[in-house]
């Protein structure tokens, strides 16, 4: 009878860790934690950091530079799938996040790091490579931006804080 209570006890402990990894898996395969907001990193269990010179993504912008209160296109191009993202501007000057995104690709959602729409993440884990989105700057000068992407491949793989050219505000003195 011992054995068979032993039996059950442990069927209730694997039972009960199965299903807390799945539930802790699952919640990132519906976008980034808010607790990467400010570093942009994955918070998956024993991921591997590449380095961000030898990744196969870029941002890219067709403006060189903006005004306060323009919207920017922005578009995200790899040649590799990947499945889950997160998107910043931020600031030059003290790499605070900066502007909101008005327009975003399929797959993808918006979250609320500091203010309502300030990051893009990923919606689902279908596979990606080039994506679309529109930021919007504020309607008050806040100087140079650049464009910001954490992109992983898979549960383990992943490239932080890929950087954009910078984008110059006009008018600045």
């Amino acid at each position: 009878m011992e054995d068979g209570r032993r039996a059950h006890i442990a069927i209730a402990v694997w039972a009960c860790t199965t299903l807390c990894l799945v539930s802790y898996t699952a919640a990132f395969s519906h976008g980034a934690s808010l607790s990467s907001c400010t570093d942009m990193m994955p918070r998956h269990l024993r991921v591997q950091l590449h380095s961000s010179s030898n990744n196969y993504v870029t941002v890219h912008t067709n403006m060189s530079s903006y005004l306060p209160g323009d919207k920017v296109p922005v578009t995200v191009r790899s040649t590799r799938d990947f499945m889950g993202f997160m998107l910043q501007a931020r600031k030059v000057s003290n790499d605070e996040i900066a502007g909101i995104f008005v327009f975003i690709s399929p797959g993808s959602k918006l979250l609320t790091c500091f203010e309502d729409g300030d990051t893009v993440t990923h919606s689902d884990k279908s596979l990606k490579r080039n994506l679309s989105f529109v930021w919007k700057a504020p309607d008050q000068p806040i100087g140079d931006i650049k464009f910001f992407i954490s992109v992983v491949q898979s549960y383990f793989v992943y490239w932080a804080k890929i950087e954009s050219a910078i984008v110059a505000q006009r008018g600045q003195n």
